[in-house]
């Protein structure tokens, strides 16, 4: 999915002039839209269909799946790749692993995502108001299950112990609201459910968005998506896969991947280089390699991986110049590999060139994870479901200017791949956590790698418990 924040929002404007005021018969008589009434708010097929814009909009905004996301997850405590320099001091407290449970960035992405799950429940409250067709509704339904899957999903691995540290039944999640809140009163206050009542949530909600989505749906979530984040899941259960239930979810993580694959939908592109400046060299346009991703354009959205990651290395590039890449990252890479060239240096710092480009569409999940995913489930359980481990293993490693492997010494060689191809993507500190490694010499179980609560949830709802340290 390309996301068009531009061409979303200018459609939230139309649809929302032409139902509420096309739909009164008193043309002078219109309330405010901040004071209707809960019991008219969503009546009709069309307002539920304004609502979900809105959902849309919401993790378009740069306190999620605009960038900060990824952002946090990869400047947290890693020290090995990045040299942060910036002055946004929640994210150098990140860095330094010194969070606070006031921590600015913390704090909103908490916010933000709960508000993008609300409006997913208030469409979820009101699908019987989608009576066009069939169809429509469950495109509306599958959608809004997608958006509200891939919040929980995020929030339970910023703000929880990661799977299987400990017992999943006791350990701390976060709040599951699956209702729309209408008015806050103390009734409204949620203790944290544990781990395994959120995953179970947001496996329960990915699986049905899946049988609901479409394979094509313009710039909406598609069938692929919803896989694709349903494979992130199951491979974060998998872990090392040494119980029956973490091979069975290694095991669904492997399928899961390669339905994607198998569904020609997407496809990998032919050169890694072609993957960015999306805006600068592609009109703004995602290859098809991205399978769900955010479009930015001059006139809205923003990437705040841009904003972070990226430098001012000429026409068309921007960023802060926050995130510097170490030479010790850049010298993992083997030599010949075009993804070791990837790196521009500005002022005598290393800086990535996969965020340069000012408008460059924010990419969440794209086709080479799943090709590794694939390779992983497969190697770790002695199958070939799609490919050979081996197969899917070169295919990234040739797009990459390597020459093939003869064989697959062990599964640090695939750990290491997926390391190299998804650098500063978003994805390091979870691969850390379910492989049980380091981030910069602190172990994956470290109370520092996981958020705190947001101290004002603190304050306010006395049902919920503090992560340790905080």
């Amino acid at each position: 999915m390309r996301l068009n924040s531009n061409y979303m929002k200018k459609l939230f404007v139309i649809v929302f002039l032409f139902v509420f005021f096309s739909g009164c018969d008193d043309k002078l008589n219109i309330l405010p839209y901040q004071n209707i009434d809960q019991s008219q708010a969503l009546s009709t097929e069309k307002d539920v269909l304004v609502t979900l814009i809105g959902a849309y909009d919401g993790i378009q905004s740069v306190l999620v799946y605009g960038g900060d996301i990824m952002v946090l997850n990869e400047v947290i405590g890693n020290s090995e790749d990045i040299l942060f320099t910036g002055t946004f001091a929640g994210l150098s407290d990140a860095w330094r692993l010194e969070m606070a449970a006031t921590n600015g960035p913390a704090t909103t992405m908490w916010n933000q995502a709960y508000n993008v799950i609300n409006r997913c429940n208030n469409v979820l409250s009101a699908l019987d108001k989608v009576k066009s067709s069939v169809t429509t509704q469950d495109r509306v339904e599958g959608e809004a299950l997608f958006i509200r899957g891939a919040m929980y999903f995020e929030l339970a691995r910023l703000y929880a112990k990661t799977w299987d540290d400990g017992d999943n039944t006791t350990n701390l999640g976060v709040p599951l609201v699956l209702q729309p809140t209408k008015s806050i009163t103390g009734e409204d206050f949620r203790a944290r459910n544990s781990v395994a009542e959120v995953y179970r949530q947001v496996i329960a909600d990915l699986t049905r968005a899946e049988s609901l989505l479409p394979a094509s749906n313009t710039i909406y979530a598609t069938k692929n998506a919803a896989t694709a984040i349903l494979s992130r899941v199951k491979l974060q259960q998998g872990a090392t896969g040494s119980t029956a239930a973490q091979i069975t979810a290694l095991q669904e993580a492997g399928d899961a991947a390669n339905r994607v694959i198998q569904s020609g939908t997407n496809s990998l592109a032919t050169t890694f280089p072609s993957l960015w400046f999306t805006f600068i060299n592609n009109a703004g346009n995602s290859p098809s390699e991205y399978i769900f991703s955010l479009k930015v354009t001059a006139q809205d959205g923003a990437n705040q991986l841009n904003t972070f990651f990226g430098t001012n290395a000429g026409p068309g590039t921007a960023g802060r110049s926050d995130c510097k890449i170490t030479s010790a990252h850049i010298d993992k890479y083997e030599a010949g590999d075009i993804r070791k060239s990837f790196f521009v240096v500005v002022g005598g710092r290393n800086y990535t060139r996969k965020h340069l480009d000012r408008f460059g569409n924010v990419p969440i999940v794209r086709m080479a994870e799943m090709y590794l995913t694939r390779a992983e489930a497969n190697f770790r359980l002695g199958t070939s479901v799609g490919d050979t481990p081996l197969n899917d293993l070169n295919r990234i490693r040739t797009r990459s200017g390597l020459a093939n492997l003869p064989s697959i010494a062990n599964e640090s060689v695939i750990s290491n791949e997926r390391y190299l191809e998804l650098a500063f993507e978003g994805n390091r500190i979870h691969d850390i956590k379910r492989t049980r490694g380091s981030q910069s010499g602190t172990a994956w179980n470290s109370p520092k790698l996981i958020f705190p609560i947001p101290q004002r949830e603190m304050d306010t709802n006395n049902k919920l418990i503090q992560n340790s340290g905080y």
